[in-house]
């Protein structure tokens, strides 16, 4: 009976701790986004868009500085 005296002041302090290191994962944004770096890595950034090529752009196209104005 006597080691309750021990055992509940060292589960309080625990469960403190605890609290403690889960408030300060929060405030570090840990949990913020769970889904989303398993998604970024699918996702394709290697090609441009279709706006972005024009029809200059196009291969065998002459260098803009030949081209007439």
């Amino acid at each position: 009976m006597e080691i309750l005296y021990l055992l509940i002041p060292i589960s309080v302090v625990l469960v403190f701790l605890i609290a403690l290191a889960f408030w300060w994962s929060l405030r570090g944004g840990q949990f913020d986004d769970l889904e989303g770096p398993a998604y970024r890595i699918l996702m394709d950034d290697d090609r441009s868009s279709p706006a972005a090529n024009s029809d200059d752009d196009r291969p065998g196209a002459p260098p803009a500085d030949l081209r007439d104005s």
